[in-house]
């Protein structure tokens, strides 16, 4: 396979664009599938598809951050208004927002864990597919991911969980980018037993 220097300078430089960044145009259906497409081109042992994809655009942004709020609202009915409209606009103002459930599959050779990597290889692949569709993305998890009630409100079913959302948009702005690790703290080499 030739080398791909596009897609090396890519993957180099690329950085997420916050939710706040990602306004509309989002992409259109054909788009869409394409996105969804690339993003469930993941390693996937046993091919069990251990893991769900729920797309919040349109009007279901407003539903289910009206969802959110509610749920806020019961659990801790001392929340100010401000902190309830945060909880409103969770899927706002990005154009479309999708949650990557892991859907682990019983399996005597794959275990739970090796399944919820491959839910989170799918969030991080959507991620680079809307970059390459000329959108930006960002992952995110929040309260809602973690919180049961609010997964099962979002489309999560029993015995599944959210990994992220993914949100993605037109960007606005050009991200900084952040520091990265050096590589020789992070990176060691085998040598065999000693």
């Amino acid at each position: 396979m030739p080398a791909n220097a596009v897609l090396r300078d890519y993957l180099l430089t690329r950085r997420s664009v916050g939710p706040a960044f990602l306004q509309e145009p989002g992409p259109n259906p054909d788009e869409l599938a394409t996105m969804l497409t690339i993003a469930t081109r993941v390693p996937d042992h046993g091919k069990l598809t251990p893991w769900r994809l729920v797309v919040i655009a349109g009007d279901d942004r407003i539903n289910a951050g009206q969802a959110l709020a509610d749920l806020a609202a019961r659990n801790n009915p001392a929340l100010d208004a401000e902190s309830l409209e945060v909880e409103r606009r969770r899927f706002l103002p990005m154009p479309l927002t999708v949650g990557v459930i892991s859907a682990p599959q019983d399996h005597p050779k794959v275990p739970e864990f090796e399944q919820l990597l491959s839910a989170g290889n799918v969030a991080f692949n959507l991620v680079h597919a809307a970059f390459a569709m000329g959108y930006a993305a960002t992952w995110i998890t929040r309260w809602f991911t973690f919180d049961d009630e609010a997964a099962a409100i979002l489309g999560a079913q029993p015995g599944e969980r959210f990994v992220g959302f993914v949100h993605v948009g037109t960007p606005t702005i050009t991200p900084e980018d952040r520091p990265r690790p050096a590589l020789d703290d992070v990176v060691s080499h085998w040598g065999g037993s000693r």
